[in-house]
C-alpha cells in the first residue's frame, strides 16, 4: 500500500468510513470500520493529516488521533459539500473530505 498523505473520514453513529489519498491525489485506501476497529487502524498507520466534517462528535474522535501523533483538519460541511460528486453517500463524503484538502485549505484558499 502507498503511503496514505490524506485521510478523509466520515464519521457516522456506528460506523467511520475512509478514503485515503497520497501525494498525488490518487486513492489508496477505502476502509469501513466500527469505532474500536478504527482506534486500533489509526494507532497502527503511519502520521498523516487527517481531515473529517466538524460536528458534534468529531472532537473526540479529533483528539484521540491527536494522541496517536496525527495532524487533524476540521473542515465545516458548507465546504465539503461542492466537492461531492454524485449522490451522497459515507464513501462519497469522505472521498470529498480527501480530496479538498489534497486540492487547496480550506480556511485560507490556497493551492497545495
Amino acid at each position: 500500500m502507498s503511503t496514505i498523505n490524506i485521510l478523509g473520514i466520515d464519521i457516522g453513529k456506528f460506523t467511520f468510513h475512509l478514503v485515503g489519498h497520497d501525494s498525488s491525489g490518487r486513492e489508496v485506501c477505502r476502509k469501513k470500520f466500527s469505532r474500536p476497529k478504527l482506534i486500533q487502524f489509526l494507532s497502527t498507520i503511519e502520521l498523516t493529516t487527517i481531515a473529517m466534517e466538524a460536528c458534534g462528535g468529531c472532537h473526540w474522535l479529533a483528539r484521540k488521533c491527536q494522541e496517536f501523533g496525527h495532524k487533524v483538519k476540521l473542515i465545516p460541511p458548507q465546504y465539503v459539500k461542492p466537492y461531492v460528486k454524485t449522490n451522497k453517500n459515507d464513501f462519497i463524503d469522505a472521498d470529498a473530505i480527501s480530496e479538498l484538502m489534497n486540492i487547496h485549505d480550506p480556511r485560507t484558499g490556497i493551492k497545495r
